[in-house]
């Protein structure tokens, strides 16, 4: 079990308020990004289908985060995913990336507007080039929510993510939403895949601005 101090209340003094310098592990995901070879596999009434897609992911820093004594540094995001050569949307994503620098702990928060809410949370240390975030929907805290809807016909019952940082300035992620569907008795691995090139440079976050 996590130690907490007593004093809930009394904020660190002396923050420094670059975002930038302080992400961690999360540094090299600020900015602005597209791939163009991702990869989704989802459950369809014949079984597994296969879907290529462009994708746009927006990582900007905001200012510093505290709760009482907990410091957070983090980015937020917004994804916009595409069939290639199309305009309508095939997924949009919104939510913040945290670290937490005396814990090393690495949160991970998604909305879908579909009706479903993930925070997954990990450990890395500041330099990782590699890391995993977890949620699943029977956990007290890093967890899951859905509609009834979702629930009834496509439980999630777990969520992984895995961060890789690349040599060459890309970074990749995997994903593996572990679904529970109606009328079947295995769970169906639901995954994403894709590598990330840089288009454009981090906005530095309010405060640093300042």
């Amino acid at each position: 079990m996590t130690k907490f101090p007593e004093d809930i209340y009394t904020e660190p003094e002396n923050i420094d308020v670059d975002t930038l310098k302080n992400l961690g592990p999360l540094r090299a995901m600020a900015g602005v990004w597209q791939g163009q070879r991702g990869l989704d596999v989802k459950p369809k009434v014949e079984g597994p289908k296969k879907q290529v897609f462009d994708e746009r992911i927006e990582l900007q820093p905001i200012d510093p985060q505290t709760n009482g004594p907990q410091l957070l540094y983090g980015l937020r995001y917004h994804t916009h995913i595409v069939k290639p050569e199309q305009i309508k949307t095939y997924h949009e994503q919104v939510g913040y990336w945290l670290w937490e620098p005396a814990t090393g702990s690495v949160i991970h928060t998604l909305t879908i507007p579909r009706g479903m809410t993930v925070m997954a949370a990990g450990n890395a240390q500041a330099d990782a080039k590699e890391f995993e975030l977890v949620a699943t929907h029977v956990a007290e805290n890093f967890g899951i929510r859905s509609s009834p809807f979702l629930d009834y016909a496509f439980k999630t019952v777990e969520f992984r993510i895995k961060i890789t940082i690349n040599a060459d300035g890309t970074w990749t992620y995997d994903e593996d939403t572990v679904l529970m569907i109606r009328g079947k008795s295995e769970p169906f691995h639901h995954t994403d895949r894709n590598t990330l090139s840089k288009i454009a440079e981090p906005t530095p976050n309010p405060l640093a601005r300042k």
